[in-house]
């Protein structure tokens, strides 16, 4: 027998120690339980001293052990004696496996965010002095992402030590070194004083702008914005504007992409009038740019740039611009542009909108690559509010019903989920004209998805118009569709009549669509027989009571005696629904 105060480890020993990985995972998701059954004095001595030595698993098992050290403080005796679990985190740190890295970082600065200061200056801060000074390049990765937290609590001297040790990471010969201290910058940048701001840390991050490496400059671009909303407005216009102009025209692609899709955020930093002088030039040449990928960053950023600019810039610099985009020969670029071009309309205002945008929007619109079209379908309220539904629909309403019938059932999905809120801008009398005929195709469409969502779509419809509406327009086509000799389009209609039947109520479900479904009772296919059990089961709530009893029931039990097996099921099924809600009345 096992003393019982040993057994815990034993087995965490064992399983740790057993091929299967699986175990080995599982006990070490399960270490919380073991380090309660142990007590917090044998979890500090016994169980953190065993993990910091069982380091040399698979990646996953020490994955999954740096995860759990994060969480571990409460188990070792609280934050008293948070830094026992330091020793074997650092361990974690210098492996080779990035994720496993990764995870014990976070989990060491969850820990540090924790501890007293007199514990991070004498156990966290040394941690980080020897991290940084390790000799194989994982160790001083690891260490960038640990300064922010070290750096607050460090007395001054310490504090000069730490920043020099960075700024020797950032000139570092390993390339993963430096990339890992440009990512980390706009943290540790953030817990410096204002003073060493300007001489410690512009020197570093100069250094990393000019790196060799175009890995280590692009992650300098996310430090352009970070830093940018640390300094004052003048030094930021003075030491980051001529970075990001330099950037814009940087060598590597990656880099210029970065650009392109931080440019938003570099702008914020800079502010309004340096972006104007500065930046639309730098923008207007990535949107010209020679690589499809900077433009489709760029593309993705029109509205957004837009906004800082007056109209006038927006339509002298950057109107161009979208229409030579609008034509561009990759497809993703036209995609990413017509994303959000709806969006430029409120910034343009009305005539302009109506005369550079409308024939961009057009030309969008008939694009052979259906993302394009699509794009443009789900942002069309955006440009009904700045020009009016008048225009709207003379330009507009011919490329829609174009699209209505488009080979793409993709593109036909987005038309016909756009529909509602078209019929509610169009009004009843314009939708009428233009657009009722199209909303009966679509129920008789090859594809399943589409029919289904036709059926959707004539139920948002009445509830848009009302039953009276509905009874003019869509009950008659109803009618005639039900008998329709393809059974497939026979079902849809059972199905829209499910969904209409309560919105247009009791009279009229009772007059018009129950006879309709009883009548489908009859039919030879089996699919449409089950498919009427359930469209009657779900009107017995809407219908009066003596209604269900007189009607549906005896139609109920004449399919439960269907020589069909599934009939006979959703009969019966429906049946005893039947039966609830008399009994329940």
């Amino acid at each position: 027998m096992v003393d019982q105060p040993l057994y815990p480890i034993a087995v965490l020993i064992d399983e740790l120690k057993n091929e299967d990985i699986q175990l080995r995972l599982n006990s070490i998701r399960r270490l919380s339980t073991i380090a309660r059954a142990l007590g917090e004095e044998r979890t500090r001595k016994e169980l953190i001293p065993f993990l910091s030595e069982n380091n040399d698993d698979d990646d996953e098992v020490l994955l999954a052990m740096a995860e759990e050290l994060g969480v571990f403080v409460p188990y070792v005796g609280g934050v008293e004696y948070a830094n026992v679990l330091l020793p074997p985190l650092e361990t974690l740190c210098t492996v080779e496996e990035t994720c496993v890295r990764d995870k014990s970082v976070e989990s060491l600065c969850r820990i540090g965010a924790q501890m007293k200061e007199q514990h991070l200056v004498e156990h966290f801060i040394p941690l980080v002095k020897r991290l940084a000074a390790g000799e194989w390049f994982t160790a001083r990765v690891s260490s960038c992402g640990l300064f922010h937290i070290a750096y607050p609590s460090a007395p001054e001297a310490t504090k000069t030590e730490l920043r020099t040790i960075y700024g020797q990471l950032c000139q570092d010969d390993m390339p993963m070194v430096r990339r890992s201290a440009a990512t980390n910058l706009g943290k540790f940048a953030a817990t410096v004083e204002a003073a060493h701001l300007k001489t410690d840390i512009m020197s570093v991050f100069e250094d990393l702008t000019h790196d060799d490496q175009d890995s280590v400059r692009l992650l300098a671009v996310e430090g352009c914005a970070a830093l940018g909303k640390l300094l004052e407005l003048q030094d930021c216009v003075a030491h980051i504007l001529p970075v990001i102009v330099n950037f814009s025209q940087d060598k590597s692609w990656r880099v210029r992409y970065m650009v392109a899709n931080q440019l938003y955020e570099l702008c914020e930093a800079v502010g309004p009038e340096p972006t104007r002088s500065e930046l639309v030039p730098a923008y207007v040449r990535l949107l010209r740019d020679n690589e499809a990928e900077v433009r489709i960053a760029a593309a993705g950023k029109v509205t957004k740039f837009s906004r800082i600019l007056s109209p006038e810039l927006a339509i002298q610099h950057i109107l161009p611009c979208v229409k030579e985009l609008s034509t561009d020969s990759s497809q993703h670029v036209r995609s990413a542009l017509a994303s959000v071009i709806m969006g430029m309309a409120p910034v343009l205002g009305k005539d302009a909108t109506i005369e550079q945008l409308l024939p961009i929007f057009l030309s969008l619109l008939k694009d052979e690559f259906p993302d394009v079209r699509l794009n443009i379908i789900s942002k069309l309220d955006q440009v009904n509010q700045v020009i009016g539904i008048d225009l709207l629909s003379q330009s507009l309403l011919p490329a829609i019903v174009e699209l209505a019938e488009d080979r793409h059932w993709r593109v036909r999905l987005a038309i016909i989920e756009y529909i509602p809120l078209l019929a509610s801008q169009l009004g009843v009398g314009f939708f009428d004209d233009k657009l009722g005929a199209l909303c009966m195709q679509w129920l008789k469409d090859k594809v399943y998805s589409i029919r289904d969502a036709a059926a959707n779509n004539v139920k948002r419809l009445a509830e848009e118009f009302g039953p009276e509406w509905a009874m003019q327009h869509i009950i008659p086509q109803v009618l005639d569709m039900i008998n329709d000799p393809h059974y497939l389009y026979r079902m849809t209609i059972l199905h829209a009549i499910s969904l209409l039947a309560p919105v247009l109520g009791t009279e009229i479900t009772t007059s018009k669509l129950l006879p309709l479904v009883i009548n489908a009772s009859k039919d030879r296919v089996p699919n449409i027989k089950f498919n009427v059990a359930k469209v009657l089961q779900s009107l017995i709530p809407i219908v009066d009571e003596s209604v269900a009893e007189s009607t549906i029931r005896p139609c109920l039990v004449e399919l439960s005696e269907d020589p069909d097996v599934d009939v006979r099921f959703f009969a019966s099924q429906a049946l005893q629904s039947n039966d609830r809600v008399q009994m329940s009345s």
